[in-house]
């Protein structure tokens, strides 16, 4: 199937590794230009130079998104250089932490305000050419209780409210709006590889529950997120896909 992705252009931040890197490559692979960054400049040049290929191009700059100057500028530039936006994928994450009260400022910071910033600055971008797709991450750990009480969990069920009211409001404007919620992922460096090897008896736990007895794959979630954002899914909007291998327990009506 024939995606539509070819020479569309779009912004996803911190692509440098993990889902985002893998939905980068998928784009990539389908013709799009990509813009990412990183707070590393060592990172999003080493991305920019490993992932463009002769059918598409990787833009790219250092940006810290809790710096919301800073990260309404790079958005700013990033459109200027691909001629405009077609598609933004807030993918930062602050993660998981029931530790202290600095778990909350940080996902607000990185999980919420990093997206709604992001999303105000590439809005007006996007109606200018006419439409775009917005495509959030969320976690089934909004959608049902796992693990503990904590602020991942909490403040990443924000995003369903707030993505279905963007499609909403942003419907007339041609701009769709959906999240995708991936269950446990584990790649290295992740998360799930940490509690592996930090807290085992979870780890453990969790392959047990899950029905495919392991967890996912970056690519599994980089694939969802890749059609959600592209014009094979001009009907999807305000939609929540869940991507989890039947890993949750509740039924969607």
């Amino acid at each position: 199937m024939d995606l539509g992705l070819r020479d569309k252009r779009a912004i996803i931040t911190g692509a440098t590794k993990g889902i985002g890197r893998q939905i980068l490559e998928l784009l990539i692979a389908e013709g799009c230009n990509v813009a990412t960054c990183s707070r590393s400049i060592e990172a999003v040049e080493a991305c920019i130079e490993k992932a463009s290929t002769r059918k598409a191009q990787v833009f790219g700059d250092v940006c810290d998104i809790r710096d919301q100057e800073e990260y309404a500028a790079w958005i700013d530039k990033m459109v200027e250089q691909m001629d405009g936006v077609d598609i933004f994928i807030p993918n930062v994450s602050a993660g998981g932490g029931m530790d202290s009260e600095k778990n909350w400022w940080k996902n607000f910071e990185a999980d919420v305000l990093g997206t709604v910033r992001g999303v105000e600055a590439v809005i007006p971008h996007m109606k200018e050419n006419g439409g775009g797709a917005i495509t959030m991450i969320g976690t089934t750990a909004s959608l049902e209780t796992f693990a503990g009480p904590q602020a991942y969990n909490a403040l990443k069920a924000s995003l369903y409210t707030y993505s279905k009211q963007l499609g909403q409001f942003h419907g007339a404007d041609g701009i769709r709006c959906n999240i995708v919620s991936p269950g446990p992922i584990e790649f290295p460096g992740g998360s799930w590889d940490m509690i592996r090897d930090t807290i085992p008896k979870f780890y453990e736990k969790t392959l047990r529950d899950h029905p495919t007895g392991r967890l996912g794959k970056p690519q599994e979630v980089a694939k969802a997120v890749v059609f959600l954002s592209s014009p094979a899914a001009s009907w999807c909007n305000g939609s929540n896909l869940v991507v989890d291998g039947g890993f949750t327990k509740g039924v969607h009506f």
